[in-house]
């Protein structure tokens, strides 16, 4: 079989991956950059209150019956809220909501991601188990 020595970025299913082989061991290293992925902050709310416009993430712990509220935001930003903790339903009623009026979510998991238009507020881009009405 013939030596072939091979480096650079290689594209896989779970991003970019770099090859490189050692030209003294012949050890072949893979490293991955995760330059293409989206991270942001989390906010953790416990109970009733404001989902928060400056952190992407909220990640959401019920404690009851909890009243959430989102305020508008700004066009084109987005963010993802999810439930961690099930005590109880937590209802979000968006001040702008293009999708209804409530989303509400029941079990740990319920998970929605939203994107703002400032023609027609929150918009509903994703949505695992929570229930819009």
């Amino acid at each position: 079989m013939a030596n072939t020595t091979f480096t650079g970025a290689v594209r896989s299913k779970n991003g970019f991956q770099s090859i490189s082989e050692n030209a003294t061991t012949g050890t072949i290293t893979v490293g991955t950059t995760y330059s293409d992925i989206i991270t942001g902050s989390i906010q953790s709310l416990s109970g009733a209150g404001a989902v928060n416009l400056t952190d992407l993430i909220t990640e959401v712990t019920t404690t009851g019956a909890n009243a959430l509220t989102l305020a508008n935001g700004t066009a084109g930003q987005i963010k993802i809220i999810t439930m961690v903790v099930d005590g109880g339903d937590g209802t979000l009623t968006p001040t702008t909501f293009a999708n209804g009026s409530t989303i509400t979510f029941n079990d740990v998991g319920d998970s929605v991601m939203l994107v703002y238009n400032s023609t027609a507020g929150w918009a509903l881009v994703a949505n695992t188990g929570a229930t819009v009405a």
